[in-house]
C-alpha cells in the first residue's frame, strides 16, 4: 500500500534537502563494500591477531575468505537491569552462528550508563555526551576490519543512538540490532510517581519511597514505562532494525533467547557472502526516518528523539528538522496510551498487540512507507506480526491481532485517542523549542504568567523547599543547554511542578535543557535553542517578564518590547562548578564544540 500523499511530500522534501549529503554518503558505502571480506585484505601477521584467542574450527573457518564473521558490539555492564541480560547473549550468538556455518567474536564493548541512577547529579552532565562516546567506541571496535557484518546490543537512552551513529558509519556492514527486554510489571507507574510526590510534600520518608522505588525497578529488563529506551525498541523495529516482533519480550525467556539466536542467522544471512547482501547504509534511508518519525508520533514517545533521530539522520548524510518531525506529528493520530501518557506500562502495550498491532494499523492507515528495506527482508509488511516458539523451539510468526487486547492501552487509527502524535515546535523570541502535549491536559496547552528564573535545577528545588513558589509562574531554567554543562535531562522537575500542578497552581517550565522521555503531565518548552551560554535570549529573561507558551498556536514569547529585549545584557553565572567533578574535565572539549539541540547537540 502506498503511503499517504502527505507523508510522501515530507519524505520527499528531506530527499531533495539530503540529495548532496546523502550522495557523498552512499559512494563511501559502496567504497568500503568493493572490499570483500574485508579481512582478506589483512596481511598474514593482522589477520593472526584477530583470530589468535579463536578455537580451532574457528580460526580454520576465518584463515579463508568464504565463511561469514560477525562483528558484536555489546553495552553489557552487571549494575544496569536493561544491559544486565546481555550477559548471556554473546555466547547464543557464537552458538547461532556456528550453527549457521559462521563466526561470531565479540568486537567491542561501549559504556551504558543510566540517567535513572544520576538524574539529578553530577554524572547527569556526561549523559549526551555518552551517545558520541559509545559511537566512537563502535567505530574502535568495527576498525579491526575482521567483519561482514554486526550485531549490536543495546537498550537504553543514548546507547541505541550512539550503535546507531557508529552503525552507519559502518554503513557497508549489515547490521541487526538485539533487544534484552523489558523487566516484568512491578508496582504500578502512576502508583509510584503518587509516592515520589509524597516524598517531595515530606509526607512519607526514605523508607517508603526506596521501598516503592524497588517495587517498581525490580529485576533485570528495560525499565517497564515509555521513555526514552523503550522509545529506541520501538524504533528499531518500526526502522527495521529489529526483527519482527523482537522488541518487547522479557529477558530469561525461551522466546528471548530464540530470537537472539534467529537475530545472529539473519545479520550472517545478509551478508555481502551471500544473496541478500543489506548495507545498513543503504538499507536505511529518509523513509526508514519518516517511519521511525510516525512511530514517535503514534506511540507518544521520548522528546529525547527530536535530538537523536536528527544525529542519526546526519550520521547517513540526511537532514532531518524538527520542522519534519512536528509536520508529521500533525498527521499522526496517537494510538498508544502508555505511562507517562497513560496508567499501561509497555507489557500491557506488548499484551494489547503491540508492534505488530500498531505497524498494521498505521501501514493500513498509509502512513508508513511500506516499500523499505528492512533486516527480514523486501517491505515492512512482515513486520504486522506476532512472535512466538515453534515445537523446536525455534520462532514462528502469525499475523498481528486484528483487534486491540484492551482499547484503553492500543487504539486502532479509527478510534484513536488524539488525532495528533502531540510533539510540536514552539517558536518566537524566546527561540525554538520542543513541547510535548499528548500528556498535558489541553486546558493546559496555554499558560501565560510571570516568569521565576533560576540557572540551575538545584535553585529551583531549593526555592520549593523554602515555599517561594507561589501563584502562577513560569519556571524558566536556563544555562543547561550542551555547552553550557551537556544539556541533562531535568526529570526531578516534573514532581515538584506537578505538586504545585495539582495544588491548583498554573505553572510551566521552559528550558534550554531536556526531560526525559518519562515527563509530560506538566507544559514543558524544552530544548529551546540557541540555549542561553550560545546567546540564546533566554538568558535575557528576569523574573516577572510575563512569559506566554501556546502550544495550541505554537508560540514561545517573553511579552516585552524587542526593543527593550535587544538591549537587555544577557546574565552570565557562573559555571566552573560545571568543569570537573565525575569526569566532566574530560569532556570539555564536547561542551566547546556540542552542536544546536535543534541540529542533533552532536560534536561531529
Amino acid at each position: 500500500m502506498s503511503a499517504d500523499q502527505r507523508i510522501l511530500d515530507i519524505t520527499n522534501r528531506i530527499r531533495e534537502r539530503s540529495k548532496p549529503t546523502r550522495e557523498t554518503y552512499l559512494d563511501r558505502v559502496g567504497q568500503a563494500a568493493a572490499r570483500k571480506p574485508a579481512r582478506s585484505f589483512l596481511g598474514c601477521g593482522n589477520l593472526a591477531h584477530g583470530f589468535a584467542a579463536c578455537g580451532p574450527s574457528d580460526k580454520a573457518n576465518l584463515s579463508g575468505d568464504v565463511v561469514p564473521n560477525l562483528g558484536i558490539i555489546t553495552s553489557y555492564n552487571d549494575m544496569l537491569s536493561a544491559h544486565q541480560p546481555f550477559e548471556t547473549f554473546p555466547q547464543l550468538i557464537k552458538q547461532a552462528a556456528r550453527e549457521a556455518g559462521g563466526v561470531a567474536q565479540v568486537a567491542g564493548g561501549v559504556p551504558a550508563m543510566c540517567d535513572g541512577v544520576t538524574q539529578g547529579f553530577a554524572g547527569m552532565e556526561l549523559s549526551l555526551f555518552s551517545r558520541d562516546v559509545i559511537a566512537m567506541a563502535t567505530a574502535v571496535g568495527l576498525s579491526h576490519d575482521m567483519f561482514d557484518a554486526a550485531v549490536y546490543l543495546g537498550v537504553c537512552d543514548k546507547i541505541v543512538p550512539g550503535l546507531l551513529i557508529g552503525a552507519l558509519t559502518f554503513g557497508h556492514l549489515p547490521a541487526v540490532f538485539v533487544p534484552a527486554g523489558p523487566m516484568t510489571t512491578g508496582l504500578p507507574n502512576d502508583e509510584k510517581a503518587r509516592t515520589r510526590q509524597l516524598y517531595a510534600e515530606g509526607k512519607i520518608g526514605r523508607t517508603e519511597l526506596l521501598q516503592a522505588e524497588s517495587k517498581s525497578y525490580h529485576g533485570p529488563g528495560t525499565c517497564t514505562f515509555y521513555g526514552t529506551a523503550n522509545s529506541n525498541q520501538m524504533l528499531m523495529e518500526i526502522m527495521g532494525l529489529h526483527l519482527p516482533g523482537a522488541s518487547f519480550i522479557n529477558p530469561g525467556t525461551p522466546l528471548r533467547d530464540a530470537l537472539t539466536k534467529e537475530a545472529a542467522k539473519r545479520a550472517l544471512a545478509i551478508t555481502a557472502l551471500g544473496n541478500e547482501y543489506t548495507p545498513v547504509g543503504e538499507m536505511i534511508d529518509e523513509r526508514s526516518f519518516v517511519n521511525g518519525v510516525v512511530g514517535l508520533n503514534a506511540t507518544g514517545g521520548s522528546t529525547n528523539h527530536t535530538i537523536h533521530l536528527i544525529a542519526m539522520a546526519a550520521a547517513a548524510g540526511i537532514k532531518l528538522t524538527w520542522r519534519d518531525i512536528a509536520e508529521i506529528s500533525d498527521l499522526v493520530p496517537l494510538l498508544a496510551r502508555v505511562y507517562p501518557n497513560g496508567l499501561a506500562d509497555v507489557n500491557h502495550f506488548h499484551a494489547a498487540g503491540g508492534m505488530g498491532f500498531l505497524i498494521r494499523e498505521l501501514l493500513d492507515s498509509g502512513l508508513l512507507h511500506e516499500d523499505v528495506r528492512t533486516v527480514w527482508g523486501e517491505g515492512l509488511r512482515p513486520y504486522a506480526s506476532e512472535p512466538m516458539l515453534d515445537e523446536a523451539g525455534g520462532v514462528q510468526r502469525r499475523p498481528a491481532p486484528v483487534k486491540s487486547g484492551d482499547d484503553k492501552v492500543l487504539a486502532t487509527t479509527a478510534h484513536a485517542f488524539q488525532p495528533t502524535g502531540g510533539i510540536r515546535i514552539l517558536t518566537g523570541n524566546i527561540g525554538n523549542a520542543i513541547i510535548k502535549i499528548s500528556a498535558v491536559k489541553p486546558e493546559r496547552h496555554v499558560i501565560e504568567a510571570p516568569a521565576l528564573v533560576f540557572d540551575s535545577q538545584a535553585a529551583l528545588h531549593d526555592a520549593f523547599k523554602a515555599g517561594k513558589l507561589a501563584g502562577d509562574f513560569v519556571a524558566v531554567v536556563r544555562f543547561q543547554g550542551p555547552k553550557a554543562n551537556g544539556m541533562p535531562e531535568l526529570h526531578k522537575l516534573t514532581t515538584v511542578l506537578g505538586i504545585l500542578q495539582d495544588r491548583g497552581q498554573r505553572v510551566a517550565l521552559v528550558t534550554d535543557g531536556r526531560m526525559s522521555g518519562a515527563s509530560g503531565k506538566v507544559p514543558s518548552a524544552i530544548h529551546v535553542t540557541p540555549e542561553a551560554l550560545d546567546g540564546g535570549p533566554i538568558g535575557k529573561i528576569r523574573d516577572g517578564d510575563m512569559v506566554r507558551l501556546d502550544a495550541t498556536a505554537g508560540t514561545l514569547e517573553v511579552l516585552i518590547d524587542a526593543a527593550v529585549l535587544a538591549e537587555r545584557a544577557a546574565d552570565k553565572p557562573d559555571l566552573s562548578g560545571n568543569e570537573f567533578g565525575m569526569g566532566r574535565e574530560l569532556f570539555s572539549a564536547f561542551r566547546q564544540f556540542a552542536g544546536r539541540a535543534d541540529q542533533g547537540a552532536s560534536v561531529f
